[in-house]
Parts: C-alpha cells; sequence; structure tokens
C-alpha cells in the first residue's frame, strides 16, 4: 500500500496550530478507523484526532510537545485491509442506536479469562468523581451514549498514559457486558464491604425487554447513579380548580375545540413556580450551574406498550391555556399513536409525571436527567378535612391531591424545594382567573 499524508485536521473556526500533547500509537502499530492516533492541544480546548481509516502508522514527523499549523503533516501512514489487523487489537467502535442500550457481544476466549480475574461487582471501591480524574471529550461522550456515569467511568481499568482512559478500554468494557456498572462505591474506611450475593431469580416466562423498556432502564439507573435523589411531599385541596374545571371545560371546548384536562392547568401554575424559583429550572455541567433561559415541560405519557415517553412543551411560560391545551392534546395523541417526532421529545428542562391517572395516591420520581427536579402528581381523592374558620373548625369532603417532587440534591437544597413545591400548591389551590 502507497504510504499517505496524515495532516492535523482544523479543529475550530479560529485555530491555526495546535501541540502535540501525546501520540497514541507507535510507529509502526496498525490501528482502526476511528481509534484515537494523537491528541493534540489548543488554545481552547484539547483534541483526540481519530484515523480516516484502518492502517498501520508508518512514521511520526511531529514530536510530542513540538507545535504544527493545521494541515501540517504530523505522520505518514498506510491503509491496509481491516483483516490483517491482529485480533488482540481489534475493538467495537459501534455507537449504540438513539432507542437502545448496547448488548453484550460473545467474547473471545482471552477475554473470557481477564474477565474472571476482573474484580467482581460487589468488590468495595474508592468513591471517585470527575473532579479528580481527567477524562477526554471522547471519552466522556461515548459514556453519554451508552449512559455510563462518571462514577462507573472510575472503575473501567485504564490502559492510557499516567492512567488515562482510553477509548479501546470503555469499549472493551462495554464488550465485557459492564461488570461494575451496579456495583456501589464504599468509603474504605467504614470497613463495610458489598456481600457477594447470589440470587435466585426463579423460573417462568422469559419475555425479552423491548428497545424502549432497555432505553428507560438504561436512563433511570444512570440517574439515580449520576443525582442524589430527595423527595419532598406537600398536599394540595384542589376544591377551586377542580370547579372551575368543572364549569369551564363545556365552554372551553365549544369556543377552542379542545379537550380541557387537569394537564394544561398543571403546567400553567408549574410554570408560574419556576417563575418565582428559577434556580429550580437548571442542570449541573462540571462545576458550573446552568439555569436555563426558557422553560420547557415534559410529560410524562404512557404509551399502549407500557412503556412512557416524555414529549415536551416548548417555551411553556410564554403560552396561553388554550395553547397549552392544544399542545398537550396533539403531543398525547401523536405519543399513543407513535408518531413523535425526535424533536418533539427534546430540550425539556422540567418534567411532570401524573402518576395519579393511574390510580396511585403519590408517587417517587426519578429525575430526567439532566435537570434538576421532576414533579409527581398523584390522583384527585375526597377525603375528610379539617377546615379552620373564623367561628371554629369544621370537617369538610374536600377533593385533595399529593405532589411529591424528587430533586437533585447537589444543586438544589430542602429550602428551596420546599418552597418551590409548597408554591406549586398554593397555584393549585388558586382559582384560575381565566373565563370562558
Amino acid at each position: 500500500m502507497a504510504q499517505e499524508e496524515f495532516k492535523l485536521p482544523k479543529m475550530g473556526e479560529s485555530i491555526t496550530e495546535g501541540t502535540i500533547l501525546n501520540w497514541l500509537v507507535a510507529e509502526g502499530d496498525t490501528f482502526q478507523e476511528g481509534d484515537v492516533i494523537v491528541e493534540v492541544g489548543t488554545d481552547k480546548v484539547d483534541n483526540e484526532v481519530p484515523a480516516p481509516f484502518t492502517g498501520r502508522l508508518v512514521a511520526i514527523h511531529a514530536v510530542k510537545d513540538s507545535v504544527v499549523e493545521v494541515g501540517e503533516t504530523i505522520a505518514s501512514v498506510e491503509q491496509i485491509a481491516e483483516a490483517d489487523v491482529p485480533k488482540q487489537e481489534k475493538t467495537s467502535h459501534a455507537k449504540p442506536q438513539n432507542d437502545a442500550s448496547p448488548q453484550p457481544t460473545s467474547r473471545p476466549p482471552e477475554q473470557s479469562k481477564q474477565i474472571k480475574t476482573q474484580p467482581q461487582v460487589s468488590q468495595t471501591f474508592k468513591a471517585s468523581s470527575r473532579g479528580n480524574q481527567f477524562y477526554s471529550p471522547l471519552v466522556e461522550q461515548i459514556a453519554k451514549d451508552y449512559h455510563i456515569s462518571y462514577e462507573e467511568l472510575a472503575r473501567i481499568p485504564a490502559s492510557g498514559q499516567n492512567g488515562r482512559l482510553k477509548k479501546s478500554d470503555i469499549f472493551n468494557y462495554i464488550e465485557n457486558g459492564r461488570p461494575f456498572q451496579f456495583a456501589q462505591a464504599v468509603l474504605e474506611q467504614s470497613g463495610f464491604k458489598v456481600p457477594d450475593l447470589s440470587f435466585d431469580k426463579g423460573q417462568g416466562e422469559r419475555v425479552e425487554m423491548d428497545r424502549m423498556r432497555q432505553m428507560i432502564a438504561d436512563h433511570m439507573v444512570f440517574s439515580k447513579h449520576t443525582s442524589p435523589h430527595v423527595t419532598a411531599y406537600v398536599e394540595a385541596d384542589m376544591s377551586n380548580m377542580v370547579k372551575w374545571r368543572q364549569d369551564h371545560k363545556s365552554k372551553f371546548q365549544s369556543k377552542t375545540g379542545q379537550k380541557l384536562s387537569f394537564t394544561p392547568l398543571f403546567i400553567q401554575a408549574v410554570t408560574r413556580a419556576i417563575q418565582d424559583f428559577p434556580m429550580i429550572n437548571s442542570s449541573l455541567d462540571g462545576k458550573e450551574i446552568i439555569v436555563k433561559d426558557h422553560i420547557n415541560i415534559g410529560m410524562a405519557t404512557a404509551l399502549p406498550s407500557g412503556n412512557l415517553i416524555v414529549p415536551v412543551i416548548k417555551a411553556a411560560s410564554t403560552k396561553s391555556l388554550e395553547t397549552l391545551a392544544a399542545e398537550v392534546n396533539t403531543l398525547a395523541t401523536k405519543a399513543r399513536d407513535g408518531q413523535l417526532t425526535s424533536e418533539e421529545t427534546k430540550g425539556s428542562t422540567f418534567t411532570i409525571s401524573n402518576v395519579g391517572t393511574f390510580g396511585s395516591l403519590m408517587g417517587t420520581p426519578i429525575i430526567n436527567q439532566p435537570e434538576a427536579a421532576i414533579l409527581a402528581t398523584g390522583i384527585i381523592k375526597k377525603r375528610a378535612e379539617v377546615i379552620e374558620n373564623e367561628d371554629g373548625d369544621t370537617i369538610e369532603i374536600r377533593p385533595m391531591m399529593y405532589l411529591s417532587l424528587s430533586f437533585d440534591h447537589r444543586i438544589v437544597d430542602g429550602f428551596l424545594a420546599g418552597s418551590f413545591l409548597r408554591r406549586i400548591a398554593d397555584y393549585f389551590e388558586e382559582t384560575p382567573s381565566i373565563t370562558y
């Protein structure tokens, strides 16, 4: 095969040069398409330069720490057939599909032997986080694609220089079935070790999870591994909202052509509360909190298959009750018919899950990453309540509802969460000011 020039690619509009930080492939070594060959630093960010094809590195022309211009030849390479790459060097590089989690692949005998010598899931691990370990942008993107948390990344054996995790390390780990996916981080000084339990999973019909259920399961585990969940509760007297909806739903449908469910009323009240407490409408990026400048409300919707999907009401704070009702009805119908587009399920900044539609009194929802909190609304149920009046207390029958807020305790504390949840309940208890 003829040799080709491997040139420093363009890495940004304003970047004209870069510094060679580290060669990950030595002269004479083979590589596969997509493997990182060299790490290059610029004045903006460190970059990993992938191989454009499967081949062999013939010669390095730009040594470590040298400064080269974009477009300058930094190595000589030759393209080879994939069959010529030694088996032990091959790694799966396929990205997961958007609606499925990765499946373990068959392992060569040498990999099986290696897995047996790896630590078991029940073994004690030292707690780790992104704060004390560097991960390249490429590794972080792969972890995001596969819903691998930083805690799980910290447990993957690394073969790079200075203990750095390489792309091949993370793909080998995925191929091996992610043995540390459910391992628990335990402080070494506590002296506690997770027992090595072997559960009898029983006998019965085996039903394969569909792709959406796999995605939901992976996302839920990822969320619990990522965010320390805390849940707060309040109850709301729904008398005013229930009566107002009963009095106006016929007029509302006659004028707008839309059915008036409780969902748009809930979204309107939650949006008002978010405007009062904007820190709830945020997400965490490293050591920075991003307070969103828009309010997009996700509404968890049940599908006929039993799975859940979260269509999103964009810019909810700018829309009238009529518009909210129209969008809620349209998205719910499209969800049930399997006609939602990917754009209609992206970009939520806060999610509402109405567990009351299933008859549940309350729920402890799991945060929809990367949001900071999620609200669950329970069933509206008539109960005997003690009502305080000027002339004494009375017992009355009131339609009551429990509200629960699960929040990420890394960025939301109890005072903020409790105040926000109470404000939502206050707005639920008000009589809507809209007339028809």
